[in-house]
């Protein structure tokens, strides 16, 4: 026992040395758990965030000034005051994304029921912002415009109105990015997971290294445990790096639950994708043949394991073949813990999913690597 430890030990190191005399895997390693991830949070956001706005308030109306009291933060910057002369100059210089014009009575006009017009121009050439922001802006003036209506009007003396008041929980103000820096860390977690571990086995294939440790005192498990440790502990590292630095310190999303617990749940994760990836390079002859097998895992991973879309939006079917995927289950208890909070208590069952599941693939990969390094 004590010797076999020792060979996996020692196997570990070898394949951590051999990553650091990769240049290409180490920028890969890097780019992937730090501008990939920033670079999803930032890019193409479905909300706006600090947009410039100005107003060109002809009115100087309370509601005129009540709609424009309403563009605040974090949609919005404090709105600029302009008059009607200044806004194709200040639109031209790319001042301003979004400029609105309330015409004169139109406060009277709105008591009166007279249908006023108010005029909303936008830069357009700000595509991330343009379309989104016009839907905002519209919902606010309505509201402020029906809340104004009603204060003004005499209520009957009793009345019985039922509301629905929505509140977002875990993300107050629908952040994009927080879901998409958490996704993309996910999606990289599993893509580096399986890179590294197929691209062992090819490297040693393709050297002819493979061959010769067959003929030292090591056996294939100890091969296998030994490629799975230490490819998950350089991806372990790297993702609790990314995760305090990226998520939680540049792009500035709240971690509410444990991190520590998180990084179990990684490592658990790991020790499925690791053996799944051990598994295709069993089939695959060189890494352009890697490469494409894993097109094929990854992709349907990524997008039917719930980080994209809800489960439970999917076809049953869909459903029940996930429950094979390790992503599945990475998705749903990286949600619980890092944006509700959750502990061990609550998503027991979900981790003892993954790690049946983990144990299955490793078995399945292990019966295949012998049959290849047999044959």
């Amino acid at each position: 026992m004590k010797e076999s430890l020792r060979h996996i030990w020692s196997l570990g190191l070898k394949e951590i040395m051999g990553i650091g005399r990769d240049p290409l895997l180490i920028v890969l390693i890097i780019y992937s758990f730090s501008m990939s991830v920033y670079i999803t949070a930032k890019a193409a956001p479905d909300a706006i965030d600090h947009a410039a706005i100005a107003v060109v308030d002809e009115d100087q109306s309370t509601l005129s000034k009540r709609i424009t009291d309403a563009f605040m933060p974090p949609l919005f910057l404090k709105p600029v005051l302009l008059s009607r002369a200044d806004i194709d100059h200040a639109l031209d210089r790319g001042k301003y994304t979004f400029v609105v014009v309330f015409p004169p009575d139109f406060q009277e006009k709105v008591l009166a029921n007279n249908d006023p017009e108010v005029q909303v121009n936008v830069d357009a050439t700000r595509m991330a912002q343009a379309f989104t922001g016009n839907g905002y802006i519209q919902s606010i003036i309505l509201k402020e415009v029906q809340d104004f209506v009603k204060e003004s009007t005499a209520a009957p003396p009793v009345t019985y109105t039922a509301q629905a008041l929505i509140r977002n929980r875990f993300n107050p103000n629908l952040t994009k990015s927080w879901e998409s820096a958490m996704s993309q860390l996910i999606n990289n977690i599993a893509m580096i997971a399986l890179i590294l571990t197929g691209a062992a086995l090819i490297r040693e294939r393709e050297r002819g290294t493979l061959e010769h440790l067959m003929v030292t005192p090591v056996n294939p498990v100890e091969i296998m445990i030994a490629k799975v440790w230490s490819m998950s502990l350089v991806v372990l590292v790297a993702t609790g790096i990314s995760l305090m630095w990226v998520v939680h310190g540049i792009l500035q999303v709240p971690l509410a639950g444990s991190f520590w617990l998180f990084m179990f749940a990684v490592m658990i994760n790991l020790f499925a994708m690791t053996s799944l990836g051990i598994f295709l390079a069993c089939f695959a002859r060189d890494m352009p043949q890697l490469g494409i097998l894993m097109i094929l895992v990854l992709m349907p991973m990524n997008i039917l394991s719930g980080g994209t879309t809800s489960q439970e939006s999917m076809p049953e079917l869909i459903q029940y073949i996930m429950l094979f995927a390790p992503t599945t289950y990475f998705v749903d208890f990286s949600d619980a813990i890092l944006f509700r909070g959750a502990d061990l208590t609550l998503i027991w069952k979900t981790f003892l999913g993954m790690t049946l599941l983990g144990c299955g693939y490793f078995l399945i990969a292990l019966s295949r690597f012998r049959k290849m390094v047999a044959g």
